[in-house]
């Protein structure tokens, strides 16, 4: 029997993913503990937008609605049914709908705050999860069965297992010594709030510019968050125009699609870096999300992907506990890492694989990638594949 410091699992990391796992394991007889060093926004003026927002696919939706956190989301979600995808070196246009798969639409457009307060909610009516916030870890130590967390504020949890869902910069992954293999892209992505002169008519639009993508993101309130990839010199250029510039420059840049680019709020870059773990797993530790993998946002997948995380653990860990295995020996865990480290690789690699193809200027390439798209576009079978796969159906 578990003491009120001790845990069957303790999770690192109460953002979206975190909060996430803590949520399917919670109606579970699992203890568990989740530790967070900031206090969340849970209160915000109505008219306004988080910065950090997110494609959820269908299949994080249907995570969501599991664990009982969709109906408070669904309110402040912006739903997207067309996707238009185009290439600034030619005439390459692609054009995803629903209507064309029978659903109603392809996915939502979802703040990171709005996701995180509805997750709060669910995790504050679960009687088996005990959330510690601000809660900053010291150290960590090895037991016999698990793991010792040693917190800043001189209290200590103990963990049957230790779960990693602290970012890119996880101090649960150093512990374990797992090797990371980090590369730059040499760019920085720029994201911002916007008003268009046309409505964005619930559709996901994306431009490939030489520099780097450029998207356009439908919210829920009419206007569109942009996430504007480009070479680091190039995203500081355009961080540095004054507004009506940059609305001109950001009009220019996405032809103009939605008429002018009437208003943008505030403006914020982050570098964007490659990284993998080598291993997800150690004795009684797991990383889930951007701890183990973080990739390239041209297609809006990294939260998706860690969200596919979240559902396949607790499921490894569910099953195993209905087994009466125990919970962190590593044949369990290495079910988890089998299952989603080849897929985590394989999208990793494809965006790599299309930043790379649509940063080109070589004539043969811009000419293939163009054919590419026009072909695509053309055979509706694929088309709907790609769409189901997209979409986590």
């Amino acid at each position: 029997m578990m003491t009120n410091n001790e845990f069957d699992i303790v999770i690192v990391g109460g953002g979206l993913v975190g909060l996430s796992l803590a949520a399917a394991l919670g109606a579970s007889d699992l203890s568990v503990a989740i530790l967070e060093a900031r206090q969340p926004v849970v209160d915000w003026p109505a008219d306004s937008i988080d910065l950090r927002v997110y494609a959820i696919t269908r299949e994080s939706q249907n995570l969501f609605e599991r664990v009982g956190a969709w109906p408070a989301m669904l309110p402040k979600a912006g739903p997207f049914r067309d996707m238009r995808v185009w290439d600034s070196g030619g005439n390459g246009d692609i054009h995803f709908s629903s209507a064309d798969l029978g659903e109603p639409y392809l996915g939502h457009i979802l703040e990171s705050r709005v996701i995180e307060k509805a997750l709060l909610d669910v995790i504050a009516g679960l009687s088996h999860v005990q959330r510690f916030c601000p809660a900053t870890v010291k150290a960590f130590g090895d037991l016999a069965d698990g793991h010792r967390i040693e917190l800043e504020d001189g209290r200590t949890l103990r963990a049957r297992l230790l779960v990693g869902a602290d970012g890119k910069h996880s101090k649960v992954r150093d512990y374990a010594g797992i090797h990371v293999h980090i590369s730059d892209y040499g760019q920085q992505a720029m994201v911002a709030v916007v008003a268009t002169e046309r409505a964005h008519a619930e559709t996901a639009w994306q431009r490939f510019l030489p520099t780097g993508p450029l998207a356009f993101l439908p919210l829920a309130d009419g206007r569109s968050s942009i996430v504007w990839s480009a070479t680091s010199d190039e995203a500081e250029r355009l961080l540095e125009l004054d507004e009506p510039n940059f609305c001109t420059a950001l009009g220019e840049a996405f032809e103009q699609r939605l008429g002018s680019v009437t208003a943008c709020g505030e403006r914020v870059l982050f570098p964007l870096q490659r990284q993998y773990a080598e291993h997800y797993v150690a004795p009684r530790i797991a990383l889930v999300g951007d701890a183990s993998h973080v990739i390239h946002p041209l297609a809006g997948q990294g939260v998706n992907l860690g969200l596919k995380d979240v559902r396949e653990l607790a499921s490894t860990l569910l099953d195993s506990r209905k087994r009466e295995r125990d919970i962190g020996s590593l044949p369990v865990l290495r079910r988890y890492e089998r299952a989603r480290k080849g897929d985590n690789m394989a999208t990793m690699l494809a965006m790599d694989g299309f930043k790379h193809l649509f940063a080109s200027r070589i004539a043969p390439l811009r000419w293939a990638r163009n054919f590419g798209l026009n072909l695509v576009d053309a055979a509706q079978p694929v088309k709907n594949q790609i769409m189901r796969a997209a979409m986590g159906l």
